[in-house]
């Protein structure tokens, strides 16, 4: 057991954000599609669970909240950390493509952290003890997939968590202190060749891992910082069976009403981004004064708490309530074993192409095509992509200024709904995107939902995969067009 007080440093929390992605499929389709051979699952079925479209991961979701996290945050980013079990690439570091799409400094450190689902936590608690320069954006992103037919389909979930960390007179929670349990209590495991995890007997788990090692670790935390049961305003606990949070709050007299909603009813288990999210759930809630203690079960256990300082400014950011009410609802199962690569379909001949990436180009036009950083010409101010020599509106030579386009406002200016080119989610739908800065970009439109789109229609960029090289295992990023979250979300 290590303990470990950030009194020394006074780090905190200054900014956070959030993503889960906007598809969300109803338990009940789920267990419908299997009532013919695991009619047990319905006991399961209620809520939804939220999914990832083909073209998003760890990175894109990690990308997005990323950029939440960002609308509220003012220093400058030292390091950025992206914790995740599920990241796309195992020998390259997946913390680049995040901090480049945000369009971070070169200079900035990135690193990847893996090997549990408690490394989410672990990543808050390690940016709080860091020293150094500058802010650091800490990230926990999850794409978590199971066997069809299993209980496992149904309880996971994805989603991603940013939070910021740094030391300062803005910090909106301030960081208490941290304890951590290792021991070899392995509840779940999933081998590096292997796709899905195996987990062991859940009430083995519940009385002999949550309900001994959970409370020993926050135990000995509320122990070094002197805190009782009473004092505890929001408690969270990842990684457990369903109602592991609530049997830890009663062993520890925490009361019911301050136990924090655990997610399953409309996001689902997301590893490694789960206690985080559940932090960032805390903070949206919080009133300055309020103690929060957020706890992960695997392998043991880590626990950290923070005191709430200021009511978290909106900054206008999406968080994770927003994020949660921005959903889209799907209804076909097949859709899910599609995305997921379950099953392969036979989309035809339209797919036999070669996919390969010109790294080269990729290196040399990284901020166009990771950040979506156009040009503004210095001679009449006109806005472009791509960023070419000339501009395309004076013809001016060698006047680009280099113009983020992430960001801008935008509307559909003409669009269309292709039935005959390949899209792994058919329609492909494709238009004219008019920003407010006077670009114009032809780009592909995600995330339609089931209403129509129209001429006007307000848009947001989403970074995506844009194509997958199956042949050589690399996927192609680019930013996207999505319609723009309703104002009453």
């Amino acid at each position: 057991m290590s303990s470990a007080n950030s009194g020394i440093n006074a780090a905190g929390i200054k900014s956070f954000g959030a993503y889960i992605p906007r598809r969300r499929m109803p338990r009940a389709v789920i267990a419908a599609a299997h009532a013919w051979s695991f009619p047990s699952l319905k006991s399961l079925a209620k809520g939804e669970r939220s999914m990832c479209s083909w073209d998003e991961d760890v990175i894109t979701m990690a990308v997005e909240a990323g950029r939440d996290c960002l609308q509220g945050s003012q220093g400058a980013i030292g390091s950025v950390s992206l914790a995740s079990t599920t990241a796309p690439y195992d020998d390259l570091n997946n913390s680049v493509f995040v901090s480049s799409a945000l369009q971070l400094s070169e200079t900035v450190s990135g690193r990847d952290l893996a090997g549990s689902t408690r490394v989410g936590l672990t990543s808050v608690i390690d940016a709080c003890l860091a020293s150094g320069t500058g802010d650091r954006l800490v990230i926990a992103s999850e794409r978590r997939v199971a066997k069809p037919g299993s209980a496992l389909e149904m309880q996971y979930g994805c989603g991603a968590a940013a939070l910021t960390i740094g030391v300062g007179d803005d910090l909106i929670a301030g960081f208490l202190g941290s304890e951590s349990v290792s021991v070899p209590f392995f509840d779940h495991f999933r081998k590096a060749d292997r796709e899905f995890d195996y987990i062991w007997e859940e009430r083995w788990i519940r009385d002999e891992g949550v309900s001994k090692l959970v409370p020993r670790a926050i135990n000995a935390l509320m122990s070094s910082l002197q805190l009782s049961s009473e004092r505890i305003a929001w408690f969270g606990l990842a990684g457990g069976p369903n109602g592991s949070d609530k049997l830890v709050a009663k062993l520890l007299e925490i009361a019911p009403e301050r136990v924090l909603p655990d997610l399953q009813a409309q996001v689902g288990e997301t590893g490694a981004a789960h206690s985080p999210l559940l932090l960032i759930s805390a903070l949206e809630r919080a009133k300055p004064g309020d103690i929060i203690v957020i706890a992960s079960f695997a392998q043991g256990c880590e626990v950290l708490a923070f005191e709430m300082l200021r009511e978290a400014p909106n900054a206008g950011r999406r968080g994770l309530s927003g994020s949660i009410a921005n959903r889209i609802e799907e209804s076909a199962y097949l859709k899910l074993l599609s995305f997921d690569g379950h099953v392969q379909l036979d989309w035809g001949m339209r797919t036999e192409v070669d996919n390969k990436t010109a790294m080269t180009q990729l290196y040399r036009s990284s901020d166009q095509i990771l950040g979506f950083v156009g040009g503004r010409c210095s001679a009449c101010s006109a806005v472009q992509f791509p960023r070419l020599p000339s501009c395309v509106n004076c013809g001016e030579i060698d006047r680009q200024i280099p113009y983020p386009l992430a960001g801008e406002s935008a509307r559909i200016a003409t669009y269309t709904a292709d039935w005959l080119q390949y899209s792994p989610s058919p329609p492909l739908y494709m238009g004219l995107v008019q920003f407010d800065c006077g670009a114009r970009v032809l780009m592909e439109i995600v995330d339609v939902g089931a209403g129509a789109l129209a001429v006007g229609t307000a848009l947001t960029m989403a970074f995506r995969i844009k194509e997958r090289d199956r042949l050589r295992g690399y996927d192609r990023y680019f930013w996207k067009a999505a319609p723009a979250m309703p104002a009453s979300v």
